[in-house]
């Protein structure tokens, strides 16, 4: 098994305001499949890091434009299916208005891409269809905009909601064993172990 990170840059755009941001790919599989986590900003770079293998599907961890705006060309580019929790449809259509996702993910749904099995949490608050994808044989959780070292992902914009995203963290560090990996949408990864014992510290302090 294969876990790579490419990182690009690009513009993270809601509710009239811009971010420079610089987001993490991660890319699951092995020689010859892969299934792609995120696909923001460089379509070209990403293909590039799938090189000559399969590319299973595409998983996008929410949708906000900065994880999805180079989905579309990258599953033009090589075929692959596009995966998306409904409930951020609303997100994916500002970007994409006439290309749908070909996978509706649901809590528990378990996805076989890339020659890994790779469990779906629904984790919302930050958007409401975010998502966390637990690969259990690796030890890995992707974990998007829901969990970063140091605390919750950003609830200021429009859809997000800090309650919300402290409940799903609360539920995925209680289950999640300690020793899992945490690999973020942004920035670099941290554990579950590093990340529990601050739960009610993040609540009380609002972000």
């Amino acid at each position: 098994m294969r876990i790579d990170r490419i990182v690009t840059a690009g513009t993270f755009s809601l509710d009239g305001k811009d971010d420079d941001v610089e987001n993490n790919v991660w890319l699951v599989g092995d020689d010859e499949k892969v299934v792609v986590v995120d696909a923001p900003h460089d379509a070209d770079a990403i293909v590039a890091a799938i090189g000559g293998r399969q590319l299973d599907g595409i998983i996008c961890t929410h949708g906000h434009n900065d994880h999805i705006n180079a989905a579309v060309d990258v599953a033009q580019a090589t075929g692959a299916p596009i995966a998306l929790h409904p409930a951020d449809r609303m997100l994916w259509e500002v970007v994409h208005p006439h290309r749908r996702p070909e996978i509706e993910m649901a809590h528990g749904d378990v996805l076989q891409m890339g020659g890994v099995q790779l469990q779906i949490w629904h984790t919302p608050g930050h958007s409401p269809g975010g998502v966390c994808l637990y690969l259990a044989e690796a030890g890995v959780i992707f974990t998007g905009d829901t969990l970063f070292q140091g605390g919750p992902g950003a609830t200021g914009r429009s859809y997000s909601d800090f309650p919300t995203i402290i409940e799903s963290l609360r539920r995925l560090l209680v289950y999640m064993p300690p020793e899992t990996v945490v690999h973020t949408g942004h920035g670099e990864s941290t554990t579950i172990g590093a990340a529990s014992p601050h739960i009610d510290e993040w609540a009380r302090r609002g972000h």
